[in-house]
């Protein structure tokens, strides 16, 4: 990745985790970080100047505090601020487009207690163009993890061999090199259709064990490629007979980063999010990547 890290800040907390996970990551890559801020809309049709021009004021000073404090703390990175009076999701969707990543907080100042991801987040994750990761804020989510810890957690991908992503395999591998960590491929499986009939009573120990050890091997197969390319990165595979999300969120616990794919789709101007994303979105404990990918 040589195109700069994008952040996007409103002064939140989940803005500032995401801000501090950016950096980290721009120093992982050798890229600059840009912090971008976009003017919350205020309500009403017609808002007086003077309103506007605190509001971008406080922005300005907001902005110009968050880009010193982590100049100070990542002195190696090159960090610059943006400020746009568009809407906040449009703005940072188009600044999106010279991104090598972009990484957002789960929620913002807007939203209410319980929500666990905000409507611009969903629409970066759905939309953006780059590659786009989503930082939680929950208690103890980093407060009680050391730096060393965070750096030596393992990265979690979601795999299918039978269609598999070679984005999001790349995306993955990538990052798990950057930070000298594990990285775990999981692939979700489940019985043949004809196994799970109506007229079939049991499934047998050894049907089962068969199942799965084709599904390894075509796993190993398919990861062959990944593997030669990124010699450097120790990898540990996951066949789990569950759910995909199921398999993702479990394996993913501890986790420094959990990696998934997002289908583009030219008929929709705004993306969408399959059902495996939008719920590990919902439920990962840690950052999300979400990779898009043509069909």
């Amino acid at each position: 990745m040589s195109h700069p890290v994008l952040t996007g800040i409103d002064g939140s907390e989940n803005s500032s985790a995401a801000a501090d996970w950016a950096a980290r990551e721009a120093a992982l890559r050798d890229v600059p970080l840009r912090l971008f801020h976009a003017s919350p809309p205020l309500p009403g049709t017609t808002v007086p100047g003077p309103a506007l021009d605190r509001l971008r004021h406080m922005g300005t000073r907001m902005l110009q505090q968050v880009v010193a404090d982590l100049g100070d703390r990542y002195p190696d990175v090159d960090v610059r601020g943006e400020q746009s009076d568009g809407a906040p999701a449009e703005a940072l969707l188009a600044a999106a487009g010279e991104a090598g990543l972009l990484v957002v907080g789960t929620r913002g100042t807007g939203g209410f207690e319980g929500l666990a991801v905000g409507s611009v987040a969903l629409r970066m994750a759905a939309a953006a163009p780059c590659p786009v990761v989503l930082v939680p804020q929950r208690p103890g989510a980093f407060g009680a993890v050391t730096q060393a810890a965070r750096e030596a957690a393992h990265v979690v991908v979601g795999y299918d061999a039978h269609h598999p992503v070679g984005e999001a395999a790349d995306y993955a591998f990538s990052d798990a090199e950057a930070r000298a960590s594990l990285l775990r491929v999981v692939q979700a499986w489940a019985f043949p259709a004809e196994a799970v009939s109506p007229r079939t009573l049991v499934v047998t120990e050894e049907d089962r064990a068969t199942w799965e050890d084709q599904e390894v091997l075509q796993l190993s197969d398919a990861l062959r490629a990944w593997r030669d390319k990124y010699p450097r990165v120790t990898v540990r595979t996951d066949v789990l007979l569950l759910h995909p999300a199921e398999a993702l969120l479990n394996t993913s616990r501890g986790a420094a980063l959990l990696v998934v794919g997002r289908r583009t789709d030219p008929q929709a101007a705004e993306g969408r999010l399959g059902p495996v994303t939008h719920s590990v979105l919902h439920h990962a404990r840690c950052p999300v990547a979400v990779v898009p990918h043509a069909g």
